[in-house]
């Protein structure tokens, strides 16, 4: 259907239109090839570029016969020879009761004028399909599925803490909070896609199977976000204190929609888990730095508190302005703690 459309064109829409299409093409994928490394977008890519190159000697042949046209008969009906002097033609026999009409003269189209306009237009449409996937948001065209989705705990019974804290989320719930299709573009690192989510609705060490604690953790390539909540007693403004206690640096406090908060810079643990032989696992070691936003989970910070952790394993973080707007958004979803 695209080749009958093209072959209706008028040369000169249809030579312009081929030769901006090829070479936007060729390059592309000419760049793609090099940025990638591959072999088979090149090969493609040379072979849009030669397809142009042809045209483009077809436009400039095309240019050169109209500016220097064939000769063409004398007004009496004699036409040059071999020698430069004008040689009878047979004329055509014009019945006598018919008298030649009139000749009119069209007039030609601008080829010049064909060709600009056509250039301009599909350069227009090849730049907005090139820069159309950078410039518009990613769900300017629907709402993109996530790549990762997060398990479902709904066969497995909740810890008793759970039941005795009033309006407590589960590991699901914020699994679901976080996993969000918009996620990685508030990472910055809107190419990506979820590589993994996990959930879990479990108690908070150390206090006896007393206090709930539900996490939940969404990996990506370059960042990890992990989001729980802690139905315990401790405010934000006792948390600050232990930390002030603990000579830490890199704290700042802040109010995250009306509730307060405080930023704080610790390193992850890693540690290995040996499974075979009966031996003990690796010692712990130091991870890679994660940057955490602690929230209280009320307005008047009456105890418990929410904390979003961002780490990577290079041990590059993200702006601190990114880890506030993951929170506002997660945020909403985690119901006020009453009294």
């Amino acid at each position: 259907m695209f080749g009958l459309i093209v072959r209706l064109l008028p040369f000169w829409v249809r030579e312009p239109l081929l030769v901006v299409v090829g070479s936007v093409f060729g390059v592309r994928l000419m760049y793609l090839a090099l940025d990638d490394g591959e072999w088979v977008p090149a090969a493609i890519g040379a072979a849009f570029l030669l397809f142009t190159a042809v045209r483009v000697h077809t436009v400039i042949q095309a240019l050169r016969a109209r500016r220097h046209p064939a000769p063409a008969a004398s007004a009496d009906g004699t036409a040059p020879g071999a020698d430069g002097r004008p040689q009878p033609q047979p004329q055509p026999q014009v019945p006598a009761q018919q008298r030649p009409a009139r000749a009119v003269q069209e007039k030609e189209p601008n080829a010049w004028g064909q060709a600009a306009a056509a250039i301009a237009v599909f350069a227009a449409l090849a730049a907005a399909l090139w820069l159309g996937p950078e410039l518009m948001p990613s769900d300017a065209h629907g709402t993109p599925q996530a790549a990762a989705s997060c398990p479902t705990g709904e066969d497995e019974p909740l810890p008793s803490a759970y039941t005795k804290t009033p309006r407590a989320v589960t590991g699901d719930d914020l699994c679901k909070a976080l996993n969000r299709t918009d996620l990685p573009r508030l990472l910055g690192t809107p190419a990506e896609t979820a590589i993994g989510a996990s959930a879990s609705s479990n108690t908070a060490a150390l206090t006896d199977g007393k206090v709930a604690r539900p996490e939940a953790e969404v990996e990506f390539d370059t960042y990890t976000v992990n989001v729980s909540a802690t139905y315990n007693d401790l405010s934000i403004a006792q948390y600050v204190k232990l930390m002030e206690f603990g000579e830490e640096t890199d704290v700042e406090k802040l109010e995250v929609l009306g509730r307060s908060a405080v930023l704080s810079s610790d390193h992850t643990m890693r540690f290995e888990i040996d499974l075979g032989g009966g031996g003990s696992g690796g010692p712990v070691e130091q991870g890679p730095l994660a940057r955490t936003l602690s929230v209280a989970l009320d307005a008047k910070d009456r105890g418990g508190y929410c904390e979003i952790t961002v780490w990577s394993e290079a041990g590059a973080l993200p702006d601190d302005a990114a880890l506030l707007d993951i929170t506002e958004k997660i945020l909403p979803a985690i119901p006020e703690r009453t009294a």
